[in-house]
């Protein structure tokens, strides 16, 4: 599934993110690939709000749905 399907409370680990310049962006917001992230809120038709580390991090959905997750709790 992609970031932007996901529901608030959902743990997820990132699988894999979209194309190289998608990969720059989420890098950029301390996100990579084999990081474990929750879902704080969706926003409806705006941001995924995810939390890692104790920080927010607000994703559009265009960047969210170029990234893959598994569900994981």
């Amino acid at each position: 599934m992609n970031l932007d399907q996901c529901k608030k409370g959902h743990k997820v680990k990132i699988l894999g993110i979209g194309n190289t310049d998608i990969r720059a962006q989420a890098i950029r917001f301390g996100i990579c690939e084999g990081e474990i992230i929750n879902c704080a809120e969706v926003v409806p038709a705006g941001p995924v709000v995810v939390r890692k580390n104790n920080q927010e991090i607000a994703i559009g959905r265009r960047l969210a749905r170029q990234i893959t997750v598994e569900l994981i709790g």
